[in-house]
C-alpha cells in the first residue's frame, strides 16, 4: 500500500517538494531558491537546468525527510510557474537558451504591433486572452527569431517547446513523454480553449511549427513514469497543473462562482466560471484544473507584483532583513500616512493591461516613518488585489461573499485582515497555506486512486483564521478613491 502522494511546486523564485499523507497532511517538504537573471531591465531569465536540478533535489530531499522510498508513493503531481518558455533540442534535451520567464516583458514591442494589426480580438475569441508579452506565444516567437539557427532546427523538428511543466515531465521521464495539460496550454496564446486544440491560424500568425508542441491532455492524465535512477524506483506524473489553477483545485473551488486569491511573488485571483467563457473587464478567461474529461472555464485577473514588492523592501531598500517583519512593522502605526504604494514595476496587470505603468509612492511627506512605507506597500498589494476582485464580480455577476487565500503573503495577518477590510468580504485562510502543492497532489492523487473522490478530500480540509471586515463603508471609499488617484499617477508615462 502507497503512504504518500508528492507534489513537485516549480515556482518563479524556489522550488519546493510536499509529501501528503491520506489525511491531506504535510508530512514532509523541502524547497531551495533559484535564481532569476536580469540582463537588462525588463528582461527575466530563469537557467532551465536549474529548474530540472532543483526539482529533482527538492523530491529526493522530501522523501529522504520522510524516511520514504518510490514503492511508498503512489504518485507525482507538477505544479509550475506558467507562460514561461523553454526551448530544447529533441536529442539532447539541452535548452538553446535562457528560459523566458513570464514577467518578462521583452516582447512588448511585438504586442503593441499585434493590437495595432488587428489581432487583438481573434487572439482573445481563441485563446482568453489579451496580446500581452506576459504569455509564451511571442516569448517562443522571439527565441526562433533571435536564436541562431532555432528557426530553421524547429522546423526541421530537431527543437522542442514546452512550459516548465513540459520541460520537466520530458527530463524526468528520460526523454520519453512529451506533453502538457489543459491548464498550461491555455496560457500560452496558442491554444484554442473552445476546440481544446492547438490553433492552426495562431501558430502561423507566430511562425510556431507544429511539430514543436507537446501532446495537451487533462491535467490528472498519464505523463509517464520517473526513471528509476532519479528517486530509487520509477514514480507515476499523474498530474499536472499550472500553479494558479493547481491552487483553485486544492481550496476544492469546483464550482461555478467559488473564488480564491494566491499571493506569491504576483498575485493571482480566480474564479470558477462553470461552463461559461465569459471574457470581459480586463479580465482573461482561462481553463480549470480538471482531473479527466471537459475542464470548466475559470475567470482569472493576474496582479504582477505581489509579494515581490516585499522582496523589494529586503533586497533593493534594506529596510527589512525578512518578510516576516512586515507584519509587525505596519502594525506599528495607526495609517500610512497617506502615501500609496502601486506595485506596477512590470507595469499594470488587471484590469488595465497598461505596461507603461510605472510604480509609484505617492503622498509622502516629511513626517513619512519606515513603517508608514512598508504599511503601504502591503496596503498596496490588498488595493491591487481588490482592483480584479472588483472587476470579477462585475464580469460574473456574482458579488464575492468570502475569498480562499493561500501563498506566503498569506500568512501575514496584516495583509489579510487589511485585504478583508478593503475588499469588504471574508478572507478565508486555511490550515494549509501552500494550497498549490495540495492541488497538485489532490489531482495525482485523484487520479491514481489514492484518494475515491472530492467527498474524501473535503473532510481534510481545515480553516485556519477568517478575517472578517469591519471598517466603516465610509472610511472604506475614502481610501479606495485616494488609491485610484494613486493608479492615475502611476500611468501618466
Amino acid at each position: 500500500m502507497t503512504k504518500y502522494v508528492i507534489a513537485l511546486d516549480q515556482g518563479t523564485t524556489s522550488t519546493r517538494a510536499v509529501l501528503f499523507d491520506k489525511s491531506g497532511a504535510a508530512i514532509s517538504s523541502y524547497g531551495r531558491e533559484v535564481e532569476q537573471f536580469y540582463p537588462a531591465p525588463g528582461l527575466v531569465e530563469h537557467d532551465p537546468e536549474e529548474l530540472f536540478f532543483s526539482s529533482q533535489r527538492a523530491v529526493q530531499k522530501a522523501m529522504e525527510l520522510a524516511g520514504a522510498t518510490a514503492a511508498d508513493i503512489a504518485a507525482i503531481g507538477i505544479t509550475n510557474q506558467r507562460e514561461t518558455a523553454i526551448v530544447w533540442e529533441r536529442a539532447t534535451g539541452r535548452p538553446v537558451c535562457n528560459a523566458i520567464v513570464w514577467q518578462c516583458r521583452r516582447t512588448a514591442e511585438r504586442c503593441r504591433q499585434l493590437e495595432e494589426l488587428g489581432f487583438s480580438d481573434m487572439i482573445r475569441q481563441k485563446t482568453g486572452l489579451i496580446p500581452d508579452p506576459y504569455f509564451s506565444a511571442t516569448k517562443l516567437e522571439w527565441i526562433l527569431n533571435n536564436v541562431p539557427g532555432a528557426r530553421e532546427r524547429a522546423e526541421r523538428g530537431e527543437l522542442l517547446f514546452g512550459t516548465v511543466d513540459t520541460y520537466l515531465i520530458w527530463r524526468l521521464t528520460g526523454g520519453k513523454v512529451f506533453a502538457t495539460d489543459y491548464t498550461n496550454a491555455s496560457r500560452t496564446m496558442l491554444f484554442n480553449i473552445h476546440a481544446l486544440e492547438w490553433d492552426g491560424e495562431l501558430l502561423k500568425l507566430f511562425g510556431v511549427p507544429r511539430c514543436m508542441l507537446p501532446e495537451v491532455q487533462a491535467c490528472g492524465g498519464d505523463f509517464g513514469v520517473t526513471q528509476n535512477s532519479f528517486f530509487g524506483g520509477s514514480i507515476p506524473i499523474r498530474g499536472v497543473a499550472g500553479d494558479q489553477q493547481a491552487a483553485l483545485f486544492g481550496h476544492l473551488c469546483v464550482n461555478e462562482g467559488d473564488a480564491k486569491n494566491t499571493y506569491g511573488t504576483g498575485c493571482f485571483l480566480l474564479m470558477n466560471a462553470g461552463g461559461r467563457a465569459c471574457t470581459q473587464n480586463g479580465l482573461l478567461t482561462t481553463l480549470a484544473a480538471c482531473v479527466d474529461g471537459r475542464p470548466s472555464y475559470a475567470l482569472e485577473g493576474s496582479v504582477f507584483i505581489g509579494g515581490a514588492a516585499v522582496q523589494w523592501l529586503r533586497d533593493g531598500l534594506g529596510l527589512i532583513s525578512s518578510a516576516a517583519e512586515t507584519e509587525e512593522l505596519a502594525e506599528r502605526v495607526k495609517d500610512s500616512a497617506g502615501m500609496y504604494f502601486v506595485p506596477a514595476f512590470n507595469g499594470l496587470g488587471a484590469p488595465y493591461w497598461d505596461g507603461s505603468a510605472c510604480g509609484i509612492l505617492s503622498g509622502i511627506t516629511r513626517g513619512a516613518k519606515k513603517e508608514h512605507v512598508v504599511r503601504a506597500v502591503l496596503e498596496g498589494i490588498a488595493y491591487r488585489v481588490n482592483d480584479v476582485l472588483r472587476a470579477m464580480e462585475s464580469a460574473s455577476g456574482v458579488t464575492l461573499s468570502h475569498l480562499a487565500v493561500d501563498g506566503g503573503a498569506s500568512a501575514n495577518n496584516f495583509l489579510m485582515d487589511f485585504q478583508a477590510n478593503i475588499s469588504g468580504c471574508e478572507v478565508v485562510r486555511p490550515a494549509i497555506t501552500e494550497v498549490t502543492s495540495l492541488g497538485a497532489a489532490y489531482i495525482a492523487g485523484l487520479s491514481s486512486g489514492f484518494w475515491k473522490g472530492l467527498d474524501e478530500l473535503r473532510g481534510n480540509m481545515q480553516v485556519d483564521r477568517v478575517f472578517s471586515p469591519s471598517m466603516e463603508e465610509g472610511e472604506r471609499s475614502r481610501l479606495i478613491s485616494g488609491w485610484q488617484r494613486a493608479v492615475r499617477r502611476s500611468r501618466l508615462n
